[in-house]
């Protein structure tokens, strides 16, 4: 594990109708790995996310999990490849795959997935 939080909130930001503002979210961060939920979309979750360095190693048994980069850029681990993803660039890990993500400068990315996925895998 890294020498900093991760901040994960799973609370529902922004409700339907209302404006989603993920610059400002980012603007106002000041966690090294944050991770916010943004809204709810049927069985799905929008998260905003703003992460520097890495996460640990891990999977989700039963989801999969949608990656979304709009500055900076986010590293996909999987066991046999990495994939790098630019801005406007998106990625989707199956479930079951094992992974990790990891950024090497502040990086700002959506992710979407089941609303009722642990962040941290199973």
């Amino acid at each position: 594990m890294p020498d900093y939080p991760y901040e994960t909130r799973l609370n529902i930001l922004y409700q339907p109708l209302e404006l989603i503002d993920v610059n400002k979210m980012a603007d106002e961060c000041t966690f090294k790995w944050f991770n916010q939920t943004l809204c709810k979309v049927n069985d799905s979750v929008v998260r905003g996310a703003v992460v520097e360095g890495e996460y640990h190693w891990h999977k989700h048994d039963d989801d999969d999990e949608f990656f979304f980069t709009l500055s900076g850029e986010l590293l996909v681990d999987l066991e046999d490849r990495t994939v790098s993803l630019k801005p406007g660039e998106g990625f989707v890990v199956p479930k079951g795959v094992v992974h990790r993500t990891r950024a090497p400068q502040r990086t700002v990315i959506l992710m979407v997935e089941n609303a009722g996925i642990v962040p941290t895998g199973d």
